[in-house]
């Protein structure tokens, strides 16, 4: 299995992006890392970090597209990055998966022009994971890539959760809520009321009703469906808190699982390959748990699974 890596992109890049590369090799078995990036600078840092470059693939990449450029004009404008050589390879399927913690427009850009969506699907989604209470995790879909949708996509979010949770996350038949200000079927806006209506009436999934923000970590759902809009909130709610909590000096065996680096990134859910999303501020062991997800997501099939849904 090859799982390429921009190592150009995120806050800590690449140095960091290294040192996760690096704790991959050592914990995971049957991967090739190839790595796409500027080649002196990263030999420089190897050789800094005592990193032997040659356990690892390297196709050198002259251009960055950075964070805050637009993430269209950049893949247009500069073929020679990082991002736009990995999408190159991942469309030729000389790489199985491609993961990403630089510009994340660039990344969800690359993949619609790259790899491209699957067939029937309106629009890609992208996941954060929900630590629960017992031990147990779901997800939380779309969590920012589409802050508009319509009650047909959010149908469609729930399948894509419902499919990653079954086939990565080995959760039998997964439980499917909407998230809603109630309970009831006719509570919520005009989206979520015929977005309930149809999910009610469906066998693609194992739907449950509507969910409130208060059940989030309980055990009583997998898979949370939302617009990004209400989705991003959310997260960005719950990162803010626990990074308040940390500084507080709070300590706490489930809070500590709201710590992004141990889960890592998102797929990208929708798309014709595994592409997998990072933090802007991922380090080491960010990286290496992206790396786990994409061979997890390799290993599984879930691609075929999902084009099969469709």
């Amino acid at each position: 299995m090859r799982i390429g890596l921009d190592m150009m992109g995120g806050d800590f890049a690449p140095l960091e992006a290294l040192r996760g590369c690096e704790l991959a090799r050592k914990s995971m078995e049957g991967i090739t890392l190839v790595m796409f990036g500027d080649k002196g600078v990263l030999a420089e840092i190897a050789e800094e970090e005592g990193i032997d470059l040659s356990n690892f693939e390297l196709i050198h990449c002259p251009e960055v597209i950075g964070m805050g450029e637009h993430p269209t004009k950049a893949l247009a404008q500069k073929k020679e990055s990082s991002i736009a050589v990995g999408f190159h390879l991942l469309k030729e399927q000389k790489i199985d998966a491609f993961i990403g913690a630089g510009n994340t427009g660039a990344m969800m850009v690359g993949s619609m022009f790259s790899v491209k969506q699957v067939e029937g699907v309106f629009r890609p989604a992208i996941t954060s994971v929900l630590p629960k209470i017992s031990g147990n995790i779901g997800i939380l879909l779309d969590v920012g890539a589409n802050a508009d949708c319509r009650p047909d996509v959010l149908y469609q979010f729930a399948v894509l959760g419902s499919q990653f949770c079954k086939y990565v996350y080995k959760i039998d038949n997964p439980r499917v809520g909407l998230l809603n200000i109630g309970e009831e079927r006719e509570k919520g806006n005009l989206v979520t009321q015929a977005a309930h209506n149809l999910m009610a009436e469906t066998n693609d999934f194992n739907f449950i009703g509507n969910v409130e923000g208060r059940d989030l970590f309980l055990d009583n759902v997998d898979v949370v469906v939302s617009d990004g809009f209400t989705g991003n909130i959310v997260l960005k709610a719950c990162e803010s808190m626990y990074y308040l909590l940390m500084k507080r000096g709070v300590k706490d065996e489930f809070l500590d699982r709201f710590n992004y680096e141990s889960y890592g990134g998102t797929p990208i859910l929708g798309v014709n390959a595994p592409v997998i999303i990072g933090h802007g501020i991922s380090k080491a062991v960010s990286f290496e748990s992206m790396i786990r997800l994409a061979k997890e997501t390799v290993e599984s099939g879930l691609i075929d699974k999902i084009k099969s849904s469709f």
